[in-house]
């Protein structure tokens, strides 16, 4: 059946510096949506819920962006490939299980730390971990260079409180609060890694009762990763994002994954491509051989092609398995 969408379902920027279509989820029903011209129709949005109680964003004083959400390709015409830029008010999105097996996945998504790229809808990802029994919990986070008082510490703000989110509301999800990997994609891959070398201190106040919860997830996977903030390596972009009025090195060394580990760092699993344009392959590299070093379980699986995001034969992610047969092993499926 196609249905009419309002201004609130999906609103063209009217401004032509704009360029992209902003999209808005203001769906009632559960069915999709479909518009005149429209490729490809919109789904419904998964349950979702703020990361912090009104009005208690850290470092918000001062902060004038506005939250928007872009069309990652208007001339695709698919309504549901979207991505997040200037967030304020960072949302945990959750993909239930009908049959819980008590694991649970923080995924985390890429946009080089100057958007979020995800759906409202989610994707196949968290669709192919729910049918098989683990809840899954898609972030999405505030961006660095937007003025908040943490400056490149918010993202990481935003990650530590959606694992104590989870952790807090494990009985409302049907989850063990001790079986929770985090798993993500290139900048979302460093969020992931930062979050799991970070347990060990504490990035902003406690706002309420989840803040007493630990962030150390059981297992984290980190795809594509940006890692470092240092020449020769970094990814350009990302190092931008983070230091917009350039950076010491002193500081870009505080927010690259290598200068910080633990030496009880989660298990950890890299997967990248070797020609991969983007972020080099070495980012992965230089990561695993400094947590063999210390002999932190991890497994590092690079493949001859498939660029950044990582395709392979057709394939979306051929490293997928091989990351859960490494979780499975270190307690996160049993």
């Amino acid at each position: 059946m196609t249905v009419s969408m309002d201004r609130r379902q999906l609103l063209t920027a009217a401004a032509a510096s704009a360029l992209l279509p902003v999209v808005a989820f203001a769906q009632d029903s559960g069915a999709p949506l479909v518009a005149e011209g429209m490729k490809v129709p919109l789904l419904p949005p998964l349950e979702s819920f703020p990361l912090w109680p009104k009005g208690k964003v850290p470092g918000s004083k001062g902060v004038t962006v506005a939250e928007e959400w872009i069309l990652r390709n208007p001339k695709d015409g698919n309504p549901n490939d979207t991505a997040a830029t200037h967030v304020t008010e960072p949302i945990l999105m959750v993909r239930r299980a009908k049959n819980p097996n008590g694991a649970a996945i923080l995924m985390i998504p890429g946009g080089g730390y100057v958007r979020v790229a995800v759906s409202r809808a989610g994707g196949g990802t968290d669709k192919d971990f729910a049918d098989r029994g683990t809840t899954v919990f898609v972030m999405t986070y505030r961006l660095p260079a937007d003025g908040w008082g943490a400056g490149p510490e918010a993202p990481l703000q935003d990650a530590q409180r959606a694992i104590r989110l989870i952790r807090h509301r494990a009985k409302d999800f049907g989850i063990d609060p001790n079986r929770i990997g985090v798993i993500g994609f290139s900048a979302g891959g460093h969020l992931a890694g930062w979050l799991s070398e970070s347990f060990g201190r504490e990035t902003y106040a406690p706002v309420d009762a989840a803040d007493t919860q630990p962030t150390k997830p059981l297992v984290t996977g980190m795809f594509y990763p940006v890692m470092t903030m240092m020449a020769p390596y970094a990814h350009g972009g990302s190092v931008k994002a983070m230091f917009p009025n350039g950076g010491t090195d002193e500081q870009k060394r505080k927010v690259s994954l290598e200068f910080n580990l633990p030496t009880d760092m989660p298990p950890t699993f890299l997967a990248h491509a070797g020609d991969d344009r983007t972020v080099p392959a070495e980012n992965s590299l230089i990561l695993y051989q400094a947590l063999r070093a210390q002999k932190t379980p991890t497994e590092l699986h690079i493949f001859e092609n498939g660029g950044h995001g990582l395709r392979v034969s057709g394939q979306d992610q051929p490293y997928m398995p091989l990351f859960e047969a490494f979780a499975k092993r270190h307690g996160l499926w049993r």
